[in-house]
């Protein structure tokens, strides 16, 4: 699996914005989750936290990515201490180019939100790993060892 991705650019904390393109890293992650300050989400963006130096040490950089508006990713990201930088895509145009938007079940209610998916995109900006409707518990493990692995 090896396809490339259509160069993207976002809003993201920091005052920043994330441009695909030219990242110097090995690799680069980006995790879809659905909402900030929900309970898997903040664990979510926890574990890759507290795995962050890890994956600095195997040239991988982090991106975590919701709907949510730049303002909530601040406090979140302020509020768990997260050590990389939250993209902000109110307009689902970075959700829709990886196909992350589903029909979910809420409440016994038919809702459309964001399936929490990992992407793993190389220097070249190919997509070498994807990991679509995770389960929080062990998925960042999973990623970091992918990734130390990455040649």
């Amino acid at each position: 699996m090896s396809q490339t991705i259509p160069d993207f650019s976002a809003a993201m904390t920091g005052g920043q914005t994330f441009q695909l393109s030219g990242r110097p890293a090995k690799a680069t992650v980006l995790f879809f989750y659905p909402k900030d300050n929900t309970p898997g989400c903040t664990t979510e963006n926890m574990a890759f936290r507290d795995l962050h130096d890890q994956f600095t040490a195997a040239g991988a950089e982090i991106y975590g990515i919701s709907r949510d508006s730049l303002r909530s990713h601040e406090n979140f990201k302020t509020k768990l201490g997260l050590p990389f930088e939250l993209i902000s895509d109110p307009d689902e145009t970075v959700c829709l180019a990886f196909n992350v938007m589903k029909m979910k079940k809420m409440y016994g209610k038919d809702v459309r939100g964001v399936e929490r998916s990992t992407f793993v995109i190389d220097a070249k900006g190919r997509l070498v790993k994807e990991w679509r409707g995770v389960k929080v518990p062990g998925h960042v493990d999973e990623v970091l060892e992918f990734v130390a692995n990455l040649g």
